[in-house]
């Protein structure tokens, strides 16, 4: 396992090898790819429904109630509200793109030091704190309008608001399109996340300078 003394000496010596420009300019490069391609497989159909480690279902113990009602005949209406939640976070995620990739050009020589020198997921914490909430007040609006297509979709804000009440539901998942706006987030960033972890292990997955930037580390 490389020392952290170790890492940090690596991460001088790229910068030194690279002027800054060259290695923020790439780092850039990668992450524009990484965040487009999380993007992109989300945003298709069943991006996110037919994707485990997202598919957005009933939170907590709603979910054990949804199994209910499907044994009471509801079934549909469940699968339903289900399906319209994982395809407004379809819809909505497209319009995170120039957000993220608005966010990566921002980048500053010291956000990229503190990037390549960081954990495997930094850059993805980077862009989770300079642009989740932009992408939020754009999902917001989007998912909304999706749910609010679907029947269930009041039942659940009832049914949900007086759960949280009790403690059945925490009180942040009390409404839908609050709950499926976060989920959608989640999503987003865990899938950038894997993208960057990808660049990470497999620099020649990125553009030239990029594999000698990973590549070193």
């Amino acid at each position: 396992m490389r020392r952290p003394d170790d890492f940090r000496e690596r991460t001088r010596t790229v910068f030194s090898d690279l002027s800054q420009k060259d290695a923020t300019g790439d780092l850039k490069d990668a992450l524009t790819q990484g965040a487009q391609l999380a993007v992109k497989q989300l945003g298709t159909p069943g991006g996110f429904s037919n994707n485990p480690d997202v598919k957005i279902e009933l939170p907590g113990k709603l979910g054990k109630v949804a199994s209910k009602m499907k044994q009471f005949g509801m079934g549909d209406q469940v699968d339903e509200l289900e399906a319209s939640m994982n395809k407004a976070a379809e819809t909505a995620v497209t319009q995170a793109q120039p957000i993220l990739v608005d966010a990566v050009k921002k980048m500053t020589v010291e956000d990229a030091r503190g990037i390549l020198s960081g954990g495997n997921d930094s850059a993805t914490q980077y862009l989770n704190k300079t642009s989740r909430e932009q992408i939020c007040a754009k999902f917001l609006p989007i998912v909304k309008q999706a749910t609010d297509k679907v029947g269930l979709a009041q039942q659940y804000n009832s049914f949900a608001g007086q759960a949280a009440t009790m403690g059945v539901v925490d009180a942040k998942n009390a409404n839908v399109e609050n709950y499926v706006t976060e989920q959608a987030l989640n999503g987003l960033f865990e899938m950038i996340g894997k993208q960057e972890e990808t660049i990470r292990q497999n620099p020649a997955a990125a553009t030239s300078l990029a594999k000698k930037i990973f590549g070193t580390l």
